[in-house]
Protein backbone atom coordinates (compact mmCIF):
# COMPACT_ATOMS: atom_id res chain seq x y z
CA UNK A 1 0.00 0.00 0.00
CA UNK A 2 1.31 3.40 -0.96
CA UNK A 3 1.97 5.69 1.99
CA UNK A 4 0.12 8.98 1.81
CA UNK A 5 2.07 11.94 3.14
CA UNK A 6 0.21 14.97 4.41
CA UNK A 7 1.59 18.28 5.50
CA UNK A 8 0.34 18.92 9.02
CA UNK A 9 1.16 22.46 10.18
CA UNK A 10 2.79 23.36 13.45
CA UNK A 11 0.96 25.59 15.92
CA UNK A 12 2.43 28.88 14.74
CA UNK A 13 1.83 28.02 11.09
CA UNK A 14 -1.92 28.44 11.57
CA UNK A 15 -1.70 32.09 12.60
CA UNK A 16 -3.79 34.10 10.15
CA UNK A 17 -6.37 33.11 7.54
CA UNK A 18 -9.11 34.05 10.00
CA UNK A 19 -12.75 34.03 8.85
CA UNK A 20 -15.01 36.99 8.12
CA UNK A 21 -18.69 36.79 9.09
CA UNK A 22 -21.61 39.18 8.67
CA UNK A 23 -23.73 40.40 11.54
CA UNK A 24 -27.47 39.98 11.14
CA UNK A 25 -29.27 41.93 13.86
CA UNK A 26 -27.65 45.30 14.57
CA UNK A 27 -28.36 46.94 11.19
CA UNK A 28 -31.49 47.21 9.06
CA UNK A 29 -32.04 46.31 5.39
CA UNK A 30 -31.82 50.03 4.52
CA UNK A 31 -28.26 50.32 5.89
CA UNK A 32 -24.83 49.00 5.06
CA UNK A 33 -23.95 45.49 6.21
CA UNK A 34 -21.59 44.98 9.15
CA UNK A 35 -18.89 42.35 8.63
CA UNK A 36 -16.32 41.32 11.22
CA UNK A 37 -12.98 39.51 10.91
CA UNK A 38 -12.61 37.00 13.74
CA UNK A 39 -9.04 37.45 14.95
CA UNK A 40 -9.96 35.43 18.03
CA UNK A 41 -9.49 32.38 15.78
CA UNK A 42 -5.70 32.77 16.05
CA UNK A 43 -4.07 30.16 18.34
CA UNK A 44 -3.37 32.50 21.26
CA UNK A 45 -6.73 34.16 20.74
CA UNK A 46 -6.03 37.61 19.30
CA UNK A 47 -4.88 39.62 16.30
CA UNK A 48 -1.59 40.26 18.15
CA UNK A 49 -0.53 36.72 17.24
CA UNK A 50 0.22 38.06 13.76
CA UNK A 51 2.77 40.81 14.52
CA UNK A 52 4.25 38.86 17.45
CA UNK A 53 5.16 35.88 15.28
CA UNK A 54 6.05 38.06 12.28
CA UNK A 55 8.60 39.96 14.37
CA UNK A 56 9.99 36.91 16.19
CA UNK A 57 10.36 34.86 13.01
CA UNK A 58 12.26 37.72 11.36
CA UNK A 59 14.49 38.02 14.45
CA UNK A 60 15.26 34.31 14.17
CA UNK A 61 16.09 34.63 10.48
CA UNK A 62 18.42 37.59 10.98
CA UNK A 63 20.16 36.25 14.11
CA UNK A 64 18.72 38.83 16.50
CA UNK A 65 17.20 36.00 18.54
CA UNK A 66 18.90 32.65 19.03
CA UNK A 67 17.92 29.38 20.69
CA UNK A 68 17.52 29.82 24.44
CA UNK A 69 17.29 33.61 24.17
CA UNK A 70 15.05 35.96 26.11
CA UNK A 71 12.15 37.99 24.73
CA UNK A 72 11.37 41.19 26.67
CA UNK A 73 8.28 43.26 25.93
CA UNK A 74 6.13 45.99 27.42
CA UNK A 75 2.57 44.67 27.21
CA UNK A 76 -0.18 43.94 29.71
CA UNK A 77 -2.36 42.20 27.17
CA UNK A 78 -2.61 40.29 23.94
CA UNK A 79 0.86 40.98 22.54
CA UNK A 80 2.61 39.58 25.62
CA UNK A 81 0.26 36.58 25.61
CA UNK A 82 1.13 35.91 21.96
CA UNK A 83 4.85 36.18 22.77
CA UNK A 84 4.40 33.81 25.71
CA UNK A 85 2.81 31.26 23.38
CA UNK A 86 5.70 31.63 20.93
CA UNK A 87 8.23 31.36 23.75
CA UNK A 88 6.68 28.13 24.98
CA UNK A 89 6.66 26.70 21.45
CA UNK A 90 10.22 27.72 20.55
CA UNK A 91 11.96 27.51 23.91
CA UNK A 92 12.45 31.19 24.72
CA UNK A 93 12.33 32.89 28.10
CA UNK A 94 9.64 35.58 27.97
CA UNK A 95 9.52 38.61 30.28
CA UNK A 96 6.32 40.67 30.17
CA UNK A 97 6.47 44.22 31.56
CA UNK A 98 2.94 44.97 32.74
CA UNK A 99 1.02 47.59 34.72
CA UNK A 100 -1.85 47.58 37.22
CA UNK A 101 -4.38 47.27 34.36
CA UNK A 102 -3.28 43.65 33.95
CA UNK A 103 -6.42 41.58 34.44
CA UNK A 104 -6.47 38.40 36.51
CA UNK A 105 -7.30 36.45 33.35
CA UNK A 106 -4.35 37.83 31.40
CA UNK A 107 -2.03 37.19 34.36
CA UNK A 108 -3.29 33.62 34.45
CA UNK A 109 -2.70 33.18 30.72
CA UNK A 110 0.84 34.56 30.92
CA UNK A 111 1.65 32.30 33.85
CA UNK A 112 0.10 29.29 32.10
CA UNK A 113 2.46 29.79 29.15
CA UNK A 114 5.41 30.20 31.55
CA UNK A 115 6.10 33.91 31.07
CA UNK A 116 7.76 35.97 33.81
CA UNK A 117 5.81 39.06 34.88
CA UNK A 118 7.26 42.37 36.09
CA UNK A 119 4.74 44.93 37.33
CA UNK A 120 5.37 48.66 36.82
CA UNK A 121 3.15 50.77 39.06
CA UNK A 122 4.72 54.18 38.45
CA UNK A 123 2.57 56.28 36.09
CA UNK A 124 4.23 58.40 33.42
CA UNK A 125 3.57 62.09 32.78
CA UNK A 126 0.34 61.28 30.91
CA UNK A 127 -1.14 59.32 33.83
CA UNK A 128 -0.66 56.05 31.93
CA UNK A 129 2.17 53.53 32.28
CA UNK A 130 3.37 53.13 28.69
CA UNK A 131 6.52 55.25 28.95
CA UNK A 132 7.74 53.80 32.25
CA UNK A 133 7.07 50.25 31.02
CA UNK A 134 8.95 50.82 27.77
CA UNK A 135 11.88 52.47 29.55
CA UNK A 136 12.23 49.45 31.86
CA UNK A 137 12.01 47.01 28.97
CA UNK A 138 14.78 48.89 27.16
CA UNK A 139 17.01 48.79 30.27
CA UNK A 140 16.47 45.07 30.72
CA UNK A 141 17.41 44.44 27.12
CA UNK A 142 20.82 45.98 27.75
CA UNK A 143 21.27 44.04 30.99
CA UNK A 144 20.24 40.53 29.87
CA UNK A 145 22.59 38.79 27.42
CA UNK A 146 20.93 37.21 24.41
CA UNK A 147 17.74 39.22 24.83
CA UNK A 148 15.51 40.67 22.13
CA UNK A 149 12.92 43.46 22.24
CA UNK A 150 10.07 43.04 19.74
CA UNK A 151 9.32 46.70 20.56
CA UNK A 152 5.76 46.66 19.21
CA UNK A 153 5.30 50.41 19.64
CA UNK A 154 8.21 51.31 17.36
CA UNK A 155 9.07 48.25 15.28
CA UNK A 156 7.86 48.79 11.68
CA UNK A 157 7.32 45.05 11.31
CA UNK A 158 4.23 45.48 13.50
CA UNK A 159 2.34 47.30 10.75
CA UNK A 160 4.05 45.24 8.05
CA UNK A 161 2.50 42.08 9.48
CA UNK A 162 -0.99 43.53 9.12
CA UNK A 163 -0.18 44.97 5.69
CA UNK A 164 1.02 41.61 4.38
CA UNK A 165 -1.59 39.38 5.99
CA UNK A 166 -4.62 40.84 7.80
CA UNK A 167 -5.41 43.48 5.20
CA UNK A 168 -4.85 41.25 2.16
CA UNK A 169 -7.12 38.58 3.63
CA UNK A 170 -9.87 41.06 4.44
CA UNK A 171 -9.74 42.69 1.01
CA UNK A 172 -10.06 39.28 -0.63
CA UNK A 173 -12.89 38.19 1.69
CA UNK A 174 -15.09 41.29 1.33
CA UNK A 175 -16.81 41.94 -1.99
CA UNK A 176 -18.54 45.32 -1.50
CA UNK A 177 -16.31 47.03 1.02
CA UNK A 178 -17.12 50.70 1.73
CA UNK A 179 -15.14 51.24 4.95
CA UNK A 180 -12.72 49.50 7.31
CA UNK A 181 -12.77 50.48 10.99
CA UNK A 182 -9.62 49.89 13.07
CA UNK A 183 -8.79 50.71 16.68
CA UNK A 184 -5.38 52.15 17.45
CA UNK A 185 -2.82 51.58 20.18
CA UNK A 186 0.64 50.70 18.87
CA UNK A 187 -0.52 51.62 15.36
CA UNK A 188 0.23 48.30 13.70
CA UNK A 189 -3.34 47.32 12.84
CA UNK A 190 -4.45 50.75 11.61
CA UNK A 191 -1.17 51.64 9.89
CA UNK A 192 -0.76 48.35 8.02
CA UNK A 193 -4.39 47.97 7.00
CA UNK A 194 -4.66 51.60 5.89
CA UNK A 195 -1.68 51.23 3.57
CA UNK A 196 -3.00 48.06 1.97
CA UNK A 197 -6.55 49.36 1.58
CA UNK A 198 -5.48 52.60 -0.09
CA UNK A 199 -3.16 50.74 -2.45
CA UNK A 200 -6.07 48.53 -3.52
CA UNK A 201 -8.79 51.20 -3.61
CA UNK A 202 -8.79 54.90 -2.81
CA UNK A 203 -12.58 54.75 -2.56
CA UNK A 204 -12.73 52.51 0.53
CA UNK A 205 -12.62 54.63 3.69
CA UNK A 206 -10.21 53.86 6.52
CA UNK A 207 -11.54 54.89 9.93
CA UNK A 208 -9.40 55.13 13.08
CA UNK A 209 -10.85 54.60 16.56
CA UNK A 210 -9.28 55.89 19.77
CA UNK A 211 -10.58 56.17 23.33
CA UNK A 212 -11.20 59.42 25.18
CA UNK A 213 -8.20 60.09 27.42
CA UNK A 214 -5.70 58.74 24.89
CA UNK A 215 -3.70 61.26 22.86
CA UNK A 216 -2.74 59.20 19.82
CA UNK A 217 -4.58 61.84 17.79
CA UNK A 218 -4.08 64.73 20.19
CA UNK A 219 -6.36 66.01 22.92
CA UNK A 220 -6.04 66.13 26.69
CA UNK A 221 -4.70 63.03 28.47
CA UNK A 222 -6.62 61.40 31.29
CA UNK A 223 -6.96 57.87 32.70
CA UNK A 224 -9.27 55.48 30.88
CA UNK A 225 -10.42 51.88 31.36
CA UNK A 226 -10.62 50.54 27.80
CA UNK A 227 -7.81 47.99 27.27
CA UNK A 228 -6.05 47.51 23.95
CA UNK A 229 -6.83 51.02 22.68
CA UNK A 230 -4.95 54.27 23.16
CA UNK A 231 -1.49 55.65 23.75
CA UNK A 232 -0.04 58.99 24.83
CA UNK A 233 1.61 59.71 21.47
CA UNK A 234 1.13 58.96 17.76
CA UNK A 235 2.98 55.67 17.20
CA UNK A 236 5.56 55.44 14.44
CA UNK A 237 3.73 52.45 12.97
CA UNK A 238 1.05 54.98 12.07
CA UNK A 239 3.51 56.83 9.85
CA UNK A 240 1.15 58.23 7.19
CA UNK A 241 -2.00 59.78 8.64
CA UNK A 242 -3.07 60.87 5.16
CA UNK A 243 -4.21 57.27 4.62
CA UNK A 244 -6.76 57.63 7.44
CA UNK A 245 -9.98 59.33 6.35
CA UNK A 246 -11.60 59.91 9.73
CA UNK A 247 -10.83 59.48 13.41
CA UNK A 248 -13.39 58.88 16.15
CA UNK A 249 -12.91 58.96 19.92
CA UNK A 250 -15.24 56.82 22.00
CA UNK A 251 -15.87 56.69 25.73
CA UNK A 252 -15.25 53.78 28.08
CA UNK A 253 -19.02 53.50 28.35
CA UNK A 254 -19.31 53.13 24.57
CA UNK A 255 -16.71 50.38 24.39
CA UNK A 256 -17.93 48.30 27.33
CA UNK A 257 -21.61 48.51 26.47
CA UNK A 258 -20.98 47.72 22.79
CA UNK A 259 -19.08 44.49 23.51
CA UNK A 260 -21.86 43.42 25.90
CA UNK A 261 -24.49 44.23 23.28
CA UNK A 262 -22.55 42.36 20.62
CA UNK A 263 -22.72 39.07 22.48
CA UNK A 264 -26.35 39.50 23.53
CA UNK A 265 -27.62 40.53 20.08
CA UNK A 266 -25.29 38.63 17.73
CA UNK A 267 -23.85 35.79 19.82
CA UNK A 268 -20.28 37.02 19.28
CA UNK A 269 -18.26 37.12 22.51
CA UNK A 270 -15.40 39.56 21.98
CA UNK A 271 -13.34 42.01 24.00
CA UNK A 272 -13.67 45.67 24.88
CA UNK A 273 -11.58 47.05 22.01
CA UNK A 274 -13.92 45.18 19.66
CA UNK A 275 -16.77 47.08 21.31
CA UNK A 276 -14.97 50.33 20.54
CA UNK A 277 -14.61 49.35 16.89
CA UNK A 278 -18.22 48.16 16.70
CA UNK A 279 -19.58 51.50 17.95
CA UNK A 280 -17.86 53.37 15.13
CA UNK A 281 -18.54 50.68 12.51
CA UNK A 282 -22.22 50.84 13.39
CA UNK A 283 -22.14 54.63 13.04
CA UNK A 284 -20.74 54.22 9.51
CA UNK A 285 -23.17 51.41 8.63
CA UNK A 286 -26.27 53.35 9.70
CA UNK A 287 -25.16 56.16 7.38
CA UNK A 288 -24.31 53.74 4.58
CA UNK A 289 -26.34 52.20 1.79
CA UNK A 290 -27.73 48.71 1.12
CA UNK A 291 -25.19 46.53 -0.66
CA UNK A 292 -22.22 48.20 1.04
CA UNK A 293 -20.07 46.53 3.71
CA UNK A 294 -18.45 48.13 6.74
CA UNK A 295 -15.72 45.92 8.22
CA UNK A 296 -14.14 45.83 11.66
CA UNK A 297 -11.99 43.35 13.57
CA UNK A 298 -12.94 41.24 16.58
CA UNK A 299 -9.53 41.66 18.13
CA UNK A 300 -9.63 38.96 20.80
CA UNK A 301 -11.71 36.48 22.78
CA UNK A 302 -14.34 37.80 25.15
CA UNK A 303 -13.55 35.14 27.76
CA UNK A 304 -10.62 37.36 28.78
CA UNK A 305 -13.11 39.94 30.04
CA UNK A 306 -15.53 37.79 32.03
CA UNK A 307 -14.24 39.35 35.26
CA UNK A 308 -14.53 42.92 33.93
CA UNK A 309 -16.69 43.82 30.92
CA UNK A 310 -19.11 40.96 31.53
CA UNK A 311 -19.21 41.31 35.31
CA UNK A 312 -21.98 43.60 36.57
CA UNK A 313 -20.32 44.20 39.94
CA UNK A 314 -17.05 45.26 38.29
CA UNK A 315 -18.86 47.62 35.92
CA UNK A 316 -20.85 49.21 38.74
CA UNK A 317 -17.72 49.67 40.85
CA UNK A 318 -16.12 51.57 37.95
CA UNK A 319 -19.11 53.79 37.25
CA UNK A 320 -20.22 51.98 34.10
CA UNK A 321 -23.75 50.82 33.36
CA UNK A 322 -24.60 47.13 33.05
CA UNK A 323 -27.07 47.25 30.18
CA UNK A 324 -26.75 45.60 26.77
CA UNK A 325 -29.39 47.34 24.69
CA UNK A 326 -29.14 47.21 20.85
CA UNK A 327 -31.39 50.25 20.40
CA UNK A 328 -29.34 52.29 22.86
CA UNK A 329 -26.18 51.28 20.98
CA UNK A 330 -27.73 52.25 17.64
CA UNK A 331 -28.81 55.61 19.05
CA UNK A 332 -25.34 56.31 20.42
CA UNK A 333 -23.75 55.29 17.12
CA UNK A 334 -26.08 57.54 15.12
CA UNK A 335 -25.15 60.49 17.34
CA UNK A 336 -21.41 59.84 17.10
CA UNK A 337 -19.42 62.44 15.16
CA UNK A 338 -15.81 62.30 13.93
CA UNK A 339 -13.11 63.70 16.15
CA UNK A 340 -11.22 64.63 12.98
CA UNK A 341 -11.79 64.39 9.24
CA UNK A 342 -8.27 65.63 8.49
CA UNK A 343 -6.03 63.63 10.85
CA UNK A 344 -2.91 64.22 8.72
CA UNK A 345 -3.26 67.96 9.29
CA UNK A 346 -4.63 68.00 12.83
CA UNK A 347 -3.56 64.97 14.81
CA UNK A 348 0.19 64.28 14.78
CA UNK A 349 1.56 63.81 18.30
CA UNK A 350 4.89 62.08 17.74
CA UNK A 351 7.20 61.25 20.63
CA UNK A 352 10.80 60.25 19.82
CA UNK A 353 13.31 58.73 22.18
CA UNK A 354 11.61 55.59 23.53
CA UNK A 355 12.41 53.11 20.78
CA UNK A 356 14.74 50.26 21.66
CA UNK A 357 18.22 50.77 20.27
CA UNK A 358 18.46 47.18 19.06
CA UNK A 359 16.11 44.63 17.61
CA UNK A 360 13.89 46.57 15.22
CA UNK A 361 14.78 45.27 11.74
CA UNK A 362 13.73 47.14 8.64
CA UNK A 363 10.61 46.10 6.74
CA UNK A 364 12.88 45.84 3.70
CA UNK A 365 14.17 42.59 5.19
CA UNK A 366 10.74 41.00 4.84
CA UNK A 367 9.95 39.27 1.52
CA UNK A 368 6.97 40.85 -0.21
CA UNK A 369 5.46 37.43 -0.88
CA UNK A 370 5.47 36.52 2.82
CA UNK A 371 2.94 33.78 3.70
CA UNK A 372 2.27 31.94 6.93
CA UNK A 373 2.35 28.31 5.88
CA UNK A 374 5.65 26.62 5.16
CA UNK A 375 4.41 23.32 3.68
Amino acid sequence: MQTRHTCVPELLDVIGSTPVVRLRNLTTHNEAQLIVKLESANPAGSLKDRPAWYIIEQAERTGLLATGGTIIESSSGNFSIALAMIGASHGYRVIAIVDPKLTPTNRGLLEAYGAEIILVDEPDDSGSYHKTRIALANRLQHQIPGSFRPDQCFNPLNSEAHYQTTAQELLDQADHLAAVVCTVSTGGQLGGIARAVKERSRVVEVIGVDVEGSTVFGGEPRPYLTPGVGLSWTPSNLSDLSLVDEVYKITDEDAYQACRTLVRSEGLLAGVSTGAALTVALAKATRGHPGEQVAFLASDRGERYLATAFNDDWLSAHGLTTTADPEALRKRAQELMPYSTRPAEECANHLPGLAAELGSPSPALVPSDRRWDRC
